[in-house]
């Protein structure tokens, strides 16, 4: 016994090796990423250029598949029902995983507990944009015109629920006026507002960028506690005299719950090296996205208090999709 239990001691040793280091050897082979919206999205570009990058540094291929529809909740629920191995993940945002769960009222799964928070990319802001033929420049112009026509402005959004339907309703609530919201799919909102058949609206930072800067948008103010660093002369809604104002997007990797820790841990250092590479940065940040580095655990804890917040504001504003 004395000479067999070394051996079967240097045996189970050799045990725990190989199997630390195939646990370490994530991804073995192509992980597919959800994206539960449309191709050319925010979501879909931060997912397919952070997800190339990864494809590099960790040696597999990641495949982005687009699963839209519902709000979000479509590609959501896929991800949730999948098995926790690592090889389906999703990169989500604010609806599906903050708003979502009090908008809808029959959602089949809880986004806080049925998946994983991994790691955050990006804050991207919402900004307020109006027309240039609606004659206003700053938020103290844009608050006049919205009062002196109280009750008779339109404001688009992405859809009901949304972010950019929220900070509308936000703002005019706090400032104080009344304006109709009227909700839209895709692309169809910049369109209406464009043509000025719309009078404001609060859009993601890369989905307006470009109308800002060739003068067919006035950006008033955004939605950040701080100013983007995409668009720095913008001030922020609060520094405007609404203290707290914060109603904008946010990006990032979550697994199905049970998802492996060396999962878990690998990608969230993967991604964070990854965001601050200084061609990924400041191409995110041209486009419109501030990126955000947060352990698993902090992007959780930002999860959990944009979902509480969130909750408040649809619950107040009477909106519900069934």
């Amino acid at each position: 016994m004395r000479q067999i239990a070394p051996a079967a001691l240097a045996a189970l040793l050799g045990l725990f090796t190989l199997s630390d280091a195939a646990a370490q050897a994530w991804p073995q082979k192509p992980v597919k990423i959800i994206v539960a919206f449309t191709a050319g999205g925010t979501t879909d570009v931060l997912a397919r250029t952070v997800s190339a990058r990864l494809a590099d540094k960790l040696k597999q291929s990641f495949v982005i598949e687009n699963k839209p529809g519902a709000g979000g909740n479509i590609g959501t629920e896929l991800v949730v029902r999948a098995p926790a191995d690592g090889y389906t993940l999703i990169v989500n945002s604010v609806g599906p995983m903050a708003v979502n769960a009090t908008l809808y009222g029959n959602l089949p799964y809880n986004p806080l507990t049925d998946l994983v928070p991994i790691v955050q990319i990006a804050d991207v802001p919402n900004v307020l944009v109006v027309p240039p033929g609606a004659g206003v420049k700053d938020m103290e112009a844009f608050l006049a015109y919205a009062k002196k026509n109280n009750g008779q402005l339109n404001y688009g959004s992405t859809g009901i629920g949304t972010s950019s339907h929220l900070s509308g309703y936000m703002l005019a609530s706090r400032a104080g006026f009344e304006a109709t919201h009227v909700p839209y799919k895709g692309a169809e909102a910049l369109k209406d507002l464009l043509a000025g058949r719309i009078q404001f609206m609060f859009a993601t930072i890369p989905s307006v960028i470009a109308h800002i800067k060739a003068g067919t948008l006035v950006a008033i103010a955004v939605t950040s506690t701080k100013r983007s660093r995409s668009m720095p002369d913008v001030p922020t809604v609060a520094e405007k005299g609404f203290p707290g104002f914060e109603a904008g997007s946010w990006f990032g990797f979550f697994g199905p719950k049970g998802t492996p820790r060396e999962v878990v841990d690998t990608l969230n250092k993967a991604v964070n090296e990854i965001i601050v590479e200084k061609d990924v940065e400041s191409r995110m940040v041209e486009q419109g996205a501030d990126p955000v580095d947060r352990t698993p655990e902090r992007f959780g804890a930002f999860v959990k208090s944009e979902h509480d917040k969130w909750a408040k504001v649809v619950k107040e504003s009477g909106a519900k999709v069934e």
